[in-house]
């Protein structure tokens, strides 16, 4: 519980210092900001929170019970990653102005990292039978 209480505490914290120090700011547009916040929320709750939801059924129907907690792991750090690179794969933002030029080096680089989230999951969840239990439960799962 105090782990808790110092992460909320943080959390705050931290939230107090980005609005003191965006108010600071003279070049502040508060309307930008906040449409920009309303713009989150919305995606959120009606893109990302489905997607979720969905990736959860799907991973609960097909994954076998001891590997869910590797499968949900690198599902979510492979979305989190695909929604951070994905403007930069396809081209906004670009200084030459030319984003049909695919296939880009962050392509590449996505690939590479994605692969990597896999190959993580596949070591973690390897790392994870060696504390398993004679009786095939493992610690702190809840299954036995």
């Amino acid at each position: 519980m105090r782990a808790r209480a110092a992460l909320v505490t943080a959390g705050i914290l931290i939230m107090g210092y980005a609005v003191a120090g965006a108010l600071a700011d003279p070049d502040l547009a508060p309307a930008g900001v906040l449409t920009f916040l309303a713009g989150v929320l919305v995606v959120h709750d009606l893109v990302w929170m489905p997607l979720v939801l969905a990736a959860g059924a799907v991973i609960t129907r097909f994954v076998p019970r001891r590997r869910r907690p590797a499968a949900v792991v690198v599902t979510v750090a492979a979305a989190a990653v695909s929604i951070v690179a994905l403007p930069l794969v396809l081209g906004f933002g670009r200084e030459d102005g030319n984003p049909s030029a695919l296939p880009s080096p962050y392509l590449r680089n996505l690939l590479v990292v994605l692969f990597a989230v896999a190959v993580a999951g596949t070591l973690w969840r390897a790392g994870r039978k060696k504390s398993e239990r004679p009786g095939g439960a493992v610690r702190g799962t809840g299954d036995g």
